[in-house]
């Protein structure tokens, strides 16, 4: 559970013969798409019990599509005893607090019909006291789970640890439960992963994948899970292998890794991990650093790592990681900055459910329990007043923190209601900057190339697709900037599509010199032009 463990535990925290049949059309990378990422018990409430649920989701895909959203990512929904869903008790069974399998149909359906796509969050690699596998294992050898989860000893009466060598976790309402390790060696637990993937990629088995997922992002992902001696070489004994009858049944499949180290680019993942994308988690703390020459380092990097049809995930937040207002203390020119760069930069953006409204929000530090993570997963703000139809004050209910968690105040301008009509809001800068994506197929799929200028604080690059360039500069400081952006090249007019400066292409002194861009940037400007 990747960060939630790095984050959540640093505080703890046979093919289906219709389907053989049916041709299917080879997979296609589909460039135009931008990702909604949902803590789903924090979003919207459909029935009045205060836990966000899938019927919740569905009565807010027209303000997704608005927004600009193509596709939704949810955190697990399978049933858990804790309320980030995590660690299974069941990977079949739905959490009640979401809804039904019906209404998971209807979703998937009704995201089918309207275009858009959904992503399913899986972790397979641990098991919870109530799941099956140790209800009817431990204590038994001869159980007919009896290699299905980790032991260290042989009576099967020590069920191995998790991460960090923890036995299981206090959650927010105080209840500790017991988590162990999958054992992801077994043939029997390998052919089990498989029927699972296949079940949520078609659950009636028709073979048409209407009902089913169009991807899996594969959460705490190692090749050597957690360093145990036992687990080693997953991506060649476990994760490919599965990828690969999975790609049979469906060719479109596409698989997402979290990087369980976050430092790295993930370019193991891409090449012997077998995933078609992975998070740019680099990327993303480069972003945030607000630094010229991390940025430039990380973007570089990350994109040119993308081969073969392989993509970055570009995102800016996600539901282990204090939200990006809270580092840039609410400073709303800063918020759009992070919009721009997330949505622009490149590869296939993510948006954190509540980013687009600069919900706030950091890890907590309550002693050993998930609780610790809530202020990142609270309540999406759909009102002035905070109070209203749908908030999913489910964290308010039970436990002995219950009133710490005040991430949302009312007339504090964090609302969808409060900005909807706003301008200058950041909901329609948001809505602004995925329009002009939308306008503009070169910010889609176009390579990106970061552009040398000659000042520290201005962050400048390009995007190229058949002979379309569009070039973008930030001004990552507070102060009014000069620069002078070596653009190269044969235009001779920019079109501005953004921005205040009305810049022109300075042409070249001599032969071989690069033609530039020389301007005067305002504080946290962002200038967007397309180069003729």
């Amino acid at each position: 559970m990747k960060s939630k463990f790095l984050l959540l535990l640093c505080l703890i925290s046979g093919i289906n013969v219709l389907a053989q049949k049916k041709k299917i059309v080879p997979k296609v990378m589909v460039k135009d798409e931008v990702i909604y990422h949902i803590f789903q018990r924090s979003f919207y409430d459909s029935n009045g019990d205060n836990h966000g649920d899938l019927n919740g989701i569905r009565e807010k895909l027209d303000y997704l599509q608005h927004l600009g959203v193509t596709a939704i990512l949810l955190t697990p929904l399978y049933d858990s005893p804790f309320y980030h869903n995590y660690f299974a008790d069941d990977f079949k069974a739905i959490d009640p607090k979401y809804g039904t399998m019906q209404d998971y149909l209807a979703l998937i359906r009704d995201l089918h019909k309207r275009g858009m796509k959904f992503y399913m969050d899986m972790e397979t690699q641990y098991v919870t006291q109530g799941h099956d596998w140790w209800v009817d294992g431990v204590g038994d050898p001869q159980s007919k789970y009896s290699d299905y989860i980790l032991y260290d000893d042989s009576a099967h009466t020590q069920p191995s640890t998790i991460i960090f060598d923890l036995k299981g976790l206090k959650g927010y309402d105080g209840v500790y439960k017991k988590i162990t390790t999958v054992n992801l060696n077994s043939p029997k637990v390998q052919d089990y992963n498989y029927h699972l993937f296949k079940f949520w990629m078609d659950p009636n088995g028709d073979g048409r994948f209407e009902d089913g997922v169009d991807g899996f992002r594969l959460d705490h992902m190692m090749d050597n899970l957690d360093n145990k001696p036992a687990l080693p070489h997953l991506f060649s004994t476990f994760w490919d292998p599965l990828f690969a009858k999975l790609r049979k049944v469906n060719p479109r499949i596409s698989f997402v890794a979290e990087q369980a180290n976050w430092a790295t680019f993930g370019k193991d993942y891409l090449t012997a991990g077998g995933v078609d994308r992975v998070f740019g988690f680099r990327l993303a703390m480069a972003i945030r650093s607000f630094d010229k020459s991390q940025l430039a380092k990380a973007a570089d990097s990350t994109f040119q790592l993308v081969k073969n049809g392989k993509q970055q995930i570009v995102f800016i937040e996600n539901h282990d990681m204090a939200r990006f207002s809270y580092g840039v203390k609410g400073d709303i020119a800063r918020l759009k900055i992070g919009a721009a760069l997330n949505l622009l930069l490149g590869g296939i953006p993510s948006i954190y459910y509540g980013q687009e409204i600069g919900m706030s929000g950091t890890n907590a530090s309550l002693g050993a329990t998930d609780a610790n993570d809530i202020p990142n997963r609270s309540a999406f703000d759909w009102y002035k007043s905070g109070k209203g139809k749908g908030m999913a004050y489910w964290y308010k209910q039970k436990g002995p923190w219950k009133e710490k968690f005040e991430t949302d105040k009312p007339n504090d301008g964090i609302s969808l209601e409060e900005q909807t009509e706003d301008p200058n809001s950041l909901l329609n800068f948001y809505r602004e900057m995925l329009a002009l994506r939308k306008a503009n197929p070169v910010l889609i799929g176009g390579a990106y190339k970061t552009l040398t200028n000659n000042n520290d604080q201005v962050f400048s690059f390009q995007r190229t697709e058949n002979g379309k360039r569009i070039v973008v500069a930030v001004n990552l400081s507070e102060r009014n900037q000069d620069v002078a952006i070596q653009i190269g090249g044969k235009e001779t007019k920019l079109n501005q599509l953004h921005g205040i400066v009305k810049a022109t292409i300075v042409p070249a002194a001599k032969a071989g010199d690069p033609n530039t861009i020389k301007l005067n940037m305002a504080p946290n400007g962002v200038e967007v032009w397309g180069l003729e």
